[in-house]
């Protein structure tokens, strides 16, 4: 039987802390940082790692170095080369530590729930708008269920909400549900209540704490919008796939660390942000996203693109991957770049013309390959 290579347990002091990294004997500082980027957060050309006063230089073993068993070994991250929501520090409470909402009700505010006057309801009902964000609500009023499928807009964002219950499912006519900003978790939402409401088109539930989402998400086929940023999601359900009018996906700031490959299926996508998350890879099928014109994956620990997505996305005009391993030059060998580059310079040439969203600065994109600690 075959014995383990020898391996050794290096000490690593970061943000605080100590991270007990073990990795093997005959390992080069290259693999160490590997090892360290989902530990860390940070990507291995942000990292500087020093031992007994010296820099380990990145292609030497570390034994040459005089790394071994218990060496302790000091790592310096260099600002905006982070994935995920920057480097895991010491007080970090969670995953998503640092994605909290900025419109929290407010301690010294009594918490009270605002009383829904009988005209309130009959508005809501004339109008389909039912708009209190921002009413320091720990719950949905019941009065808002009561008014069943004349809603069409049901807006509650920045509130301390803790569920969506099956109730849901009355509001039979309803386009948009906001639900930003308040204090939901995975038990908090009664999927099958809102797998009845087929209307949906826009789902907000952005800065909350979801860890995961379930595969009845892929019943919404009405879906153009999904907005789920800043929670704690580790992943994305493969029945996305199932989504075929989703125009919008915004999940940056989340833990996400892989993709499924039915993501492809979304064959309306326009627009995707994952900014800000755990992200290794996309999936080849990207490149079926022959709508898609924005793709922002900043800060991500991303080394490649997949080899279609200039080809086939003959559509994209912007794309964002600062904070990525993934420079201006390894981005200009991909397959198709001349294509791409010449479209968003064409756009970028629009918007200096007639002066809109434009600094007078073209962004290349991404990191330049000198851009090192």
């Amino acid at each position: 039987m075959e014995s383990s290579p020898p391996t050794i347990t290096v000490h690593v002091k970061f943000a605080g802390r100590t991270i007990p990294v073990v990795v093997s004997a005959s390992a080069s500082t290259a693999e160490l940082k590997l090892l360290l980027q989902p530990l860390t957060n940070v990507l291995p050309r942000g990292q500087r790692l020093i031992c007994k006063g010296k820099v380990l230089a990145e292609a030497a073993i570390l034994s040459s170095m005089q790394v071994g068993d218990g060496s302790k070994v000091m790592l310096i991250a260099s600002e905006g080369l982070h994935q995920g929501d920057g480097p895991i520090t010491k007080n970090s409470s969670g995953p998503a530590a640092s994605a909290k909402r900025t419109s929290n009700v407010k301690e010294n505010h009594t918490q009270k729930q605002e009383i829904v006057s009988k005209s309130h309801a009959e508005r809501w009902k004339i109008t389909g708008v039912i708009a209190l964000s921002g009413s320091s609500l720990k719950a949905v009023p019941e009065e808002v269920w009561d008014c069943g499928s004349s809603v069409r807009v049901l807006d509650v964002c920045n509130n301390s909400i803790e569920g969506i219950p099956h109730k849901i499912a009355a509001l039979k006519s309803l386009n948009k549900l906001l639900v930003t900003a308040n204090d939901i978790s995975d038990e908090g939402i009664c999927w099958e209540g809102l797998s009845c409401v087929q209307a949906l088109i826009v789902l907000s539930l952005s800065q909350n704490r979801l860890v995961t989402l379930p595969p009845s998400l892929g019943s919404l086929t009405f879906l153009r919008e999904l907005r789920i940023a800043n929670n704690m999601l580790g992943n994305l359900p493969v029945e996305i796939g199932l989504l075929k009018q989703l125009e919008i996906l915004i999940a940056n700031n989340n833990r996400i660390t892989l993709l499924p490959s039915s993501i492809g299926d979304c064959e309306s996508l326009i627009e995707v942000n994952l900014s800000s998350n755990l992200l290794a890879e996309l999936p080849e099928a990207f490149g079926n996203l022959q709508n898609l014109k924005t793709l922002i994956i900043r800060n991500n620990g991303l080394n490649s693109l997949p080899s279609t997505l200039f080809k086939k996305c003959w559509r994209l005009t912007t794309l964002y991957l600062h904070g990525t391993g993934i420079t201006n030059d390894i981005l200009r060998q991909v397959e198709g770049w001349e294509e791409f580059d010449e479209r968003r310079r064409q756009k970028y040439q629009k918007q200096l013309d007639f002066r809109v969203g434009s600094s007078g600065v073209f962004d290349e994109g991404a990191d330049d390959s000198d851009r090192r600690s």
